[in-house]
């Protein structure tokens, strides 16, 4: 009965600790279910992480002397402040023995503070460096990816990978990983000190870590599972976003706000139910940590008082007052600093889990890479030759089937055929933003796989129907930050008629375009792009129904601009309206993934086959409507 306290102390602990293993036990079982698919070791992740740090490692040199400061400090502080209780509780002492004892108190406290600051200036500036460099890393990473794997991942998912993510990390390296390894050696200094006071009282804290052990692996399971899933319906999110906020007018002109907003509420609560329960694991943890301080602290004033009530000792070891102090202080000291490891781990998990999601992304093998004895081109006449080639997006579904051609350099030839027929994949495969999976292409009489992909798409200029404007100026847009004089850049203008339109715009090549060019005219956007590519100079140049959706003035300007840009080197097009290309020099009937027929317009028309039939029915269609 003299010990019932410490009985019942040990029962609830022991009560608690059997309720989350068997919590722990029951998640273990549905892992699958509850979300464990982490794919990288936490090794792994840290091995990878690192190596981003490596360049750095003077600066964690310096914060890890500037951090054993502190640490001192921690270690000193109960033992000074006991001393002073001791010469105090003597009754007779001098005051210069207590005031010496307080300056070196004060001190030691203010070098500590300094060293924490100058920790933390450090920390900052390294883990911001740190972080810069593995976010362009895995922005250069997602620009080598081809188009078939850009065109499977969401842009919202890329965004937040380069984003948020990298921002989770950079908390590991500004703080995390020098305060977890200063607990470390902080609550082993703590117990150094303890075990030279009083051993005794020393063994009844360690009979608390294990329990301290148990509750931190039943945290860490958790806590994983819980971190992913807020990552996952982050990322959901900013992927609904990207998309839906890209295409509001859609929803606006359908009257689909409601049913829209619905959707992102659903995803919203579901981020919100994961961060509820990111926060109930973490609102169970600490005060679990915190009951095991409680505890302890318990246990210290009912032995220590009970020995020095009753003049007894413990194990050979008497007990003082001093004594009590230092440990009350000490185990402060070791408790915090575990309680700190609980955050750190906490966020360690954050860490761990957006690094794991940019690293998944970093390991995505590009489809379309250079071959080892690639080489680079200075120049390009423009010979393009398919031969018998076999492209399919998905494997077995074939969109071209041994398609062969030839183009003589400098000469205009156009794609005609059905939506679907393969028109606009033949010009894609020529830029090697698709790899074929049978025959060869050739540029010069060269491989295509056998000249660098940067190399091969720095002679191409490629002019779409939907043409991408980025945020900026005209400027901007035409050179993509390349160096051209003003000079340069309305020449190019004025070559593709753009300048007509930019001599009445107040700031002329200095407006703003904003979001995708949308306070532009298609026309005009289609003008710029013309711009942007002559300025560049290509020797081959690809326009993908790059005359379509604009309106009848616009159009004569672009087709002026096209008659002038087929006298720079090779011009392959693909377009619906069959007038425009009457001038070819060649036209390559598609049909089906295969080529049908091959000539001029005056020799197609003679032939009377499926050009012949596209011809008729077009200019019918275009006399009915002049009719009208």
């Amino acid at each position: 009965m003299e010990y019932l306290p410490l009985l019942i102390v040990g029962a609830i602990v022991g009560v608690v600790s059997a309720v989350l293993i068997l919590a722990y036990a029951f998640v273990k079982d549905k892992k699958e279910a509850m979300g464990f698919d982490r794919n990288m070791k936490d090794g792994e992740l840290m091995r990878r992480l690192l190596k981003y740090a490596r360049p750095y490692w003077l600066n964690f040199v310096i914060v890890g002397a500037v951090m054993l400061l502190s640490i001192v400090y921690d270690i000193l502080s109960p033992i000074l402040i006991g001393n002073i209780e001791e010469i105090i509780k003597g009754g007779s002492f001098e005051y210069s023995d207590v005031l010496w004892r307080v300056a070196v108190y004060a001190s030691i406290l203010v070098v500590s503070l300094i060293s924490t600051y100058v920790q933390a200036i450090i920390l900052q500036k390294t883990g911001q460096k740190i972080i810069s460099h593995l976010r362009e890393d895995a922005f250069t990473h997602i620009e080598n990816l081809s188009h078939a794997q850009l065109s499977k991942i969401p842009v919202g998912k890329l965004v937040t990978r380069v984003t948020n993510d990298t921002n989770a990390i950079s908390m590991m390296f500004t703080g995390m990983l020098v305060n977890l390894v200063k607990n470390i050696f902080l609550i082993i200094g703590v117990l150094v000190a303890m075990l030279f006071i009083n051993y005794m009282l020393t063994l009844m804290v360690l009979c608390f870590v294990p329990f301290i052990v148990l509750f931190t692996v039943i945290f860490r399971k958790f806590s994983r599972r819980a971190y992913r899933q807020v990552k996952n319906g982050t990322t959901d999110i900013n992927t609904y976003l990207s998309e839906h906020l890209s295409g509001m007018k859609i929803i606006q002109i359908f009257n689909r706000e409601q049913r829209k907003m619905d959707e992102f509420n659903a995803k919203n609560d579901k981020l919100y139910q994961a961060q509820r329960g990111q926060i109930f694991v973490f609102g169970i943890f600490r005060p679990m940590v915190y009951l095991l301080y409680i505890v302890s602290v318990l246990c210290l004033f009912f032995l220590g008082c009970k020995g020095y009530i009753d003049n007894i000792t413990l194990f050979g070891q008497s007990i003082s007052s001093e004594t009590i102090i230092m440990f009350y202080m000490f185990i402060s000291k070791f408790f915090n600093p575990i309680q700190h490891l609980a955050e750190q781990f906490h966020r360690l998990q954050s860490a761990f889990a957006s690094a794991e999601k940019i690293f998944t992304i970093m390991d995505i093998q590009p489809d379309v890479v250079d071959e080892p004895d690639a080489i680079e081109l200075d120049s390009v006449r423009g010979e393009i030759e398919f031969k018998n080639v076999w492209f399919a997006y998905n494997p077995g579904e074939w969109v071209l089937k041994d398609v062969s051609f030839h183009i003589n350099a400098n000469e205009t030839v156009a794609f005609v055929g059905a939506t679907g027929s393969g028109k606009t994949t033949i010009l894609s495969l020529l830029c090697r933003n698709y790899d074929i999976q049978q025959g060869e292409i050739l540029l010069d009489g060269i491989n295509i796989k056998k000249i660098k992909i940067s190399s091969l798409r720095k002679h191409f200029g490629q002019m779409l129907q939907d043409v991408f404007l980025f945020a900026g100026t005209i400027r901007s847009n035409i050179v993509l930050r390349d160096e051209f004089s003003d000079e340069q850049v309305l020449q190019a203008c004025k070559y593709v008629n753009a300048d007509k339109f930019i001599d009445k715009l107040s700031h002329g090549l200095d407006e703003e375009v904003r979001e995708r060019g949308n306070n532009f005219s298609a026309g005009q956007r289609q003008l710029l792009s013309f711009a942007r590519t002559i300025i560049h100079k290509p020797e081959v140049m690809i326009l993908d129904e790059a005359t379509a959706n604009i309106d009848t003035e616009t159009e004569v300007l672009i087709q002026d601009s096209l008659t002038k840009m087929m006298n720079i080197g090779t011009m392959l097009i693909v377009a619906h309206r069959l007038s425009t290309i009457q001038h070819a020099d060649k036209i390559i009937v598609v049909s089906d993934g295969e080529i049908i027929e091959q000539g001029n317009h005056h020799e197609l028309l003679r032939l009377k086959g499926r050009y012949y039939e596209l011809y008729t029915l077009q200019y019918n269609k275009e006399q009915l409507q002049k009719g009208m």
